[in-house]
């Protein structure tokens, strides 16, 4: 649970960053940095005594970070520059679903009649939200939330591809590895796109937020949910997960201000349903 909240705070921090001037590119930057040595640690703690990575693993493990942790975190945070909080939470909480369309899609694995009513109400619970921040913000809502979908496609790439990967490497030593490589890519992307005067130019607000984003709502939440894995099994985690979208609706009211009417209150009870039909679903199909 504490993992599942620390998480769901990367984007109010992000929203309460955005407030100081920042873009994007810097924000991710930051973030990066400062996530980058924790995550170099984790990979050679995993990798004591283990064989070392041949071309076929670096070649996996760079395509599984550009598209796992670059592409996803770039995407989401350039997404909640136009939508809420609570809105990116609800959108990137549809993951599992979408994991399971493109099983379908690639390996034609067969989706559950339950499977599809819990998609079906988690989707018209996002167009709810949606419709209601469109109302209250205007039209940059749906270039917000067209990111911030693209953002959770790119992660559930990463989940259906990273399976034979973990099985080869192992969890956290493929975690580490990923993220690395994605904390790389955006410096470089940094270094590419902005002077190196920018980084100088942020407020210093920008820079301890981002501390904060890359320790507790990065690093800390990985290593928290692996924890819980281990003890509790992947399932329980996931229905415990729940409490994540809920958590950043919570702290978006509360330290953003951020509006809540009826429709995204419904909205949000409906894709908190709608996933918790389907995620149990998938537990007895396996079972």
């Amino acid at each position: 649970m504490v993992g599942a909240i620390a998480f769901s705070g990367k984007a109010i921090i992000v929203k309460l960053a955005y407030r100081h001037g920042v873009d994007a590119v810097t924000l991710i930057m930051f973030r990066m940095l400062f996530a980058l040595p924790f995550f170099l640690l984790m990979a050679a703690w995993a990798s004591r005594g283990k064989p070392p990575l041949t071309q076929r693993d670096w070649l996996g493990v760079i395509g599984l970070g550009i598209s796992g942790y670059y592409l996803a975190s770039f995407l989401d945070f350039a997404g909640l520059a136009y939508i809420t909080a609570g809105l990116e939470r609800l959108i990137l909480y549809l993951t599992p679903t979408l994991v399971v369309a493109l099983g379908w899609f690639l390996y034609r694995r067969k989706i559950t009649r339950v499977q599809a009513l819990g998609m079906f109400i988690s989707y018209v619970g996002v167009l709810a939200v949606f419709g209601q921040e469109v109302r209250l913000a205007g039209s940059g809502v749906a270039w917000g939330v067209f990111l911030v979908f693209l953002s959770a496609i790119s992660y559930a790439i990463y989940l259906v591809y990273s399976g034979q990967m973990v099985a080869r490497l192992g969890s956290i030593r493929l975690v580490g590895l990923a993220t690395s490589v994605a904390c790389i890519c955006c410096i470089l992307q940094f270094l590419v796109l902005r002077t190196l005067s920018a980084a100088f130019d942020v407020a210093p607000q920008v820079v301890w937020l981002s501390v904060l984003n890359a320790v507790l709502c990065t690093v800390v939440p990985v290593l928290l949910t692996m924890m819980a894995i281990e003890r509790i099994g992947s399932a329980m985690v996931s229905q415990t997960g729940l409490i994540g979208p809920l958590s950043t609706v919570l702290m978006g009211i509360w330290l953003l201000d951020e509006p809540f009417t009826t429709g995204i209150a419904l909205g949000t009870v409906l894709v908190i349903a709608g996933i918790f039909v389907f995620t149990r679903a998938g537990v007895r199909s396996s079972g």
